[in-house]
């Protein structure tokens, strides 16, 4: 090889090595995983009042994602509904339903429809979805009152079954400390 040549080589590798060691990688939020702390987002309800997770801190927080056109969600609906009322009265329990890519509109007259009377919120910028790493729907998630996920569900349940009822319970009386 000509001197011009493996200078003009060297060059070229020395500019990229310093390119390479000089740029910030681009972070994005950590998708969840059972066992760590769940990052913030924030939601909507129906009125466009805002409420983010950490509003929620020191509560046990249910959390699923769902759609009217979603067969398998609304087979598990009237279990969250069950859910929703049997834990209703407890202040360290919140249900949190995030319509995910469905229009409002419909998801209200369907719950009216229904009598679903469990909030429901929109994340226009889908933060949460990507947060909890959503690859379909239903997902459901519980975070425990120190913000840990405690479990993850993918696909329909019955949430007011005797177990899973007493799950809930054991991490609602669990102390905030």
């Amino acid at each position: 090889m000509k001197p011009k040549a493996l200078i003009l080589l060297f060059i070229i590798v020395i500019g990229i090595m310093v390119a390479v060691f000089t740029m910030k990688p681009v972070r994005s939020p950590k998708t969840a995983h059972v066992g760590s702390i769940t990052h913030d987002f924030e939601l909507l309800d129906p009125n466009r009042n805002r409420i983010s997770l950490s509003d929620m801190k020191g509560s046990v927080v249910f959390i699923n994602f769902w759609a009217t056109w979603c067969t398998s969600c609304i087979e598990e609906l009237p279990s969250i509904e069950r859910l929703f009322k049997s834990l209703y009265e407890s202040s360290s329990f919140k249900v949190v339903t995030i319509l995910y890519k469905d229009d409002l509109n419909r998801a209200l007259s369907f719950m009216k429809e229904n009598g679903y009377t469990f909030p429901v919120y929109l994340n226009p910028d889908e933060s949460a979805a990507k947060i909890f790493g959503i690859t379909g729907i239903p997902e459901t998630f519980i975070i425990d009152k120190h913000g840990l996920l405690r479990n993850k569900v993918i696909g329909p349940a019955e949430w007011d079954s005797p177990r899973i009822l007493e799950n809930l319970q054991t991490l609602i009386n669990e102390s905030e400390h």
